[in-house]
């Protein structure tokens, strides 16, 4: 259905006389193509005020914006630039949801009921409970333990502790399958679990199977002991994020290279949830397999987030991909409030801007 929408609208961009829109899906890995915004339908009175909302937030440092896989919108804050690396925190679980999608497809996992148990083993130490644990439940923050991120300490009680994976195992469980409970150490239980799965490190995995076909090479992931975070913490460009928001909303497809199933696309920025919140000025938001899901209004869209501000916002309907990144560091109670100003400058500015 997305790609159908996405057809009709480069064909109706191509009727209107937009030369700019492409045919298909465009290269991700090529250089950015620039375009001015009414090249690409977008009001230009509109945009440069998204692009001074932005100036106005403070921490704020990257508004990038592509339509129809032109680059309109670039510009950094702060002393950043073109090269500057940003760690994006918990947009790291939506790459992560990428590469368990191809882990799938090239049938290095079964299928998402295969279990934990299956691999993690010694010297990590599992009971029942965490042996049963699906790959399903680690997507949907459905694994059951006892967490609070949130309003809680767990992370940094967890991301300090000498042992990560044991760490998580030895919290009590009320599932599996548990209610949705934010936990970024279960998703780096998972980003274990993809890393036996494909037998070699995880950054080599998604170097090989993503970031090198899309032609992604900022990527640095945080270390820990026993492997890198795969829930938080991975570092990226602005240009190198807006690559990964591009393929997505391409249903995973870079030129005629297929690089993410595209059904996989499509069931990781599905609701899977009945649920329905507000993040900021964005309505009907829920969870799908590790990517946020929102129906609007003001648009249906689908985005990763990151602790601080850190957003790969992708709306389908408009054929519109927008990266913001924030100076997260020591925002502490401060950062949903950054994070929603953050937002805001995409929801509230850029969106409109779209003819």
């Amino acid at each position: 259905m997305r790609m159908a929408l996405c057809a009709v609208a480069l064909l109706s961009c191509a009727c209107s006389g937009d030369a700019t829109a492409p045919a298909g899906p465009i290269d991700v890995a090529a250089p950015w193509t620039r375009a001015a915004p009414a090249a690409v339908g977008m009001d230009p009175q509109l945009t440069t005020e998204a692009e001074k909302a932005a100036a106005r937030v403070s921490r704020l440092r990257s508004l990038l914006v592509a339509r129809h896989g032109r680059l309109v919108v670039e510009h950094y804050f702060g002393g950043a630039d073109s090269t500057t690396t940003f760690d994006v925190r918990s947009v790291t679980k939506s790459v992560l949801s990428a590469l368990t999608g191809i882990a799938l497809s090239r049938g290095l996992m079964p299928s998402l009921d295969a279990r934990v148990g299956t691999y993690v083993g010694p010297p990590a130490t599992l009971d029942h409970g965490d042996s049963a644990v699906t790959i399903a439940e680690l997507l949907t923050m459905t694994s059951g333990y006892q967490w609070d991120e949130t309003n809680g300490d767990d992370y940094n009680l967890w991301v300090t502790s000498p042992n990560r994976v044991q760490f998580l195992l030895d919290r009590a469980q009320t599932g599996p399958p548990g209610p949705f409970n934010y936990n970024s150490a279960a998703v780096h239980l998972l980003g274990a679990v993809v890393q036996r799965a494909a037998g070699m490190p995880l950054p080599a995995f998604a170097d090989s199977v993503l970031f090198a076909p899309a032609g992604i090479t900022s990527a640095r992931w945080e270390p820990l002991d026993e492997t890198v975070n795969g829930g938080s913490g991975i570092v990226l460009t602005g240009q190198d994020l807006l690559r990964y928001g591009q393929l997505v909303l391409q249903d995973g497809r870079s030129g005629e290279r297929q690089i993410i199933p595209a059904e996989w696309v499509r069931a990781m920025t599905a609701p899977h949830f009945t649920w329905r919140s507000t993040v900021g000025p964005q309505h009907g938001v829920t969870y799908g397999y590790l990517w946020w899901v929102a129906e609007g209004p003001p648009v249906h869209g689908f985005f990763a987030w990151g602790y601080g501000g850190q957003f790969v916002y992708v709306a389908p309907d408009l054929d519109l991909a927008a990266v913001v990144t924030t100076a997260w560091s020591g925002l502490g109670a401060a950062a949903p409030a950054m994070a929603d100003s953050a937002l805001t400058v995409i929801v509230d500015g850029v969106l409109p801007a779209v003819r």
